[in-house]
């Protein structure tokens, strides 16, 4: 994969694909974490000698120009992070960006074509500079033209952030500090498989939490009550459990339990894995809680993706807070997928606690699933 360093930057315009995507409410940036990533390699494009940095990024899924996904909000809080104007670009066109060192495009969702990979949209894009940076790691996986189709038509290489995002995800496969630990949770084991069988191969321990664990029960013909439990993860949940090396996958031993889905139910803890029917399984219990503690902080390294439970719900937090504060404690080399497991940390504190903190959930787990992602390869052919 090509970097910077393969670069002539000095005089040159460069058009950079930034992740901005990031969560508002109205007008309002509530989490800035991603334009944050994106400073290191604007600073280092200016230092470098780069005449021009020209941003394209998306915000959220518009069907039209809806002004709710404008990225007038973005551009602002950037020009402050910056100490400078950024100026807004209505159209990907030459005349309509100005002659400031940092400008920005509108969304490039708003325009016909983004997300097919459209050739000619891909030209417009190009006709903004000399050269092209993918910093967009949370988009590698998808094939769009301000990503994939523009980087086939300039000198490209990946921003510094996209570069240690690949560097590290492959790394911690390739050649991990052992004992290597997997943390995976979330709701859908259909949603994980692909991670679970790549850790299967390479981990020495698999801690499984939140509700993906009910399919793994339903295999063993454990009750799971009304706990969410994905139908068609059952067989998967089967065959993982076949796969897996003795003592090398863990389930929780015990669990919290909800009526319902609420921060005010009524709750219980039980002392093993068998759910009640009209009650729901909604956090790893203590005791799991501490057994997986345990195990990562006598690891090597450690790959973290999906919640142990419900964490946004204050009395089914302790099992992701646990998680979250060894992962903070351990020396081991410690990398979070993004995705919920970030939004825990951040909720607890401990975004700053960890080795990296991945900014793409969906592309972060591709990766580790050995798929093929076309916004990094194009940047390899």
């Amino acid at each position: 994969m090509r970097t910077l360093d393969d670069l002539e930057l000095d005089g040159a315009r460069v058009v950079v694909r930034v992740d901005f995507n990031v969560p508002l409410d109205g007008l309002r940036i509530t989490d800035d974490t991603r334009i944050r990533a994106a400073l290191p390699t604007i600073a280092a494009l200016r230092e470098r000698g780069a005449a021009q940095i020209v941003l394209l990024a998306h915000l959220g899924r518009p069907k039209a120009r809806e002004p709710e996904f404008s990225l007038a909000p973005v551009a602002a809080r950037l020009g402050e992070l910056l100490g400078l104007d950024v100026p807004l670009a209505s159209e990907p066109e030459r005349d309509e960006l100005g002659d400031g060192p940092v400008v920005m495009v509108e969304n490039v969702r708003y325009f016909p074509g983004e997300t097919k990979d459209d050739a000619d949209l891909a030209a417009r894009y190009a006709a903004l500079g000399d050269v092209y940076v993918d910093d967009a790691f949370g988009a590698a996986h998808r094939a769009h033209a301000s990503n994939h189709g523009v980087a086939k038509l300039l000198p490209s290489a990946a921003g510094l952030l996209l570069q240690r995002e690949v560097e590290t995800l492959t790394g911690i496969l390739a050649n991990p500090g052992r004992p290597l630990v997997a943390i995976v949770g979330g709701s859908k084991v259909t949603d994980k498989i692909g991670v679970l069988e790549a850790f299967l191969d390479r981990a020495d321990t698999v801690l499984v939490g939140g509700a993906m664990c009910f399919p793994f029960f339903a295999a063993q013909g454990i009750g799971v009550g009304s706990s969410l439990c994905e139908e068609e993860g059952i067989e998967p949940a089967r065959q993982v459990l076949v796969k897996a090396r003795e003592g090398q996958l863990r389930l929780p031993v015990d669990l919290t339990l909800g009526r319902s889905f609420a921060a005010d139910t009524e709750t219980q803890h039980v002392d093993g894995t068998e759910t009640p029917d009209g009650w729901m399984g909604l956090d790893v219990g203590p005791r799991t809680a501490a057994e997986y503690a345990a195990i990562i902080e006598a690891a090597g390294s450690v790959f973290w993706n999906g919640p142990m439970g419900a964490f946004e719900l204050e009395p089914f937090e302790p099992g992701t807070r646990a998680v979250a504060e060894a992962m903070a404690r351990t020396s081991a080399t410690t990398v979070v997928g993004g995705g919920d497991s970030a939004a825990a940390l951040k909720q607890f504190g401990l975004d700053d606690q960890v080795t990296h903190l991945s900014t793409g959930g969906g592309a972060s787990l591709e990766l580790i699933e050995g798929k093929r992602l076309p916004g990094v390869e194009v940047l390899s052919s």
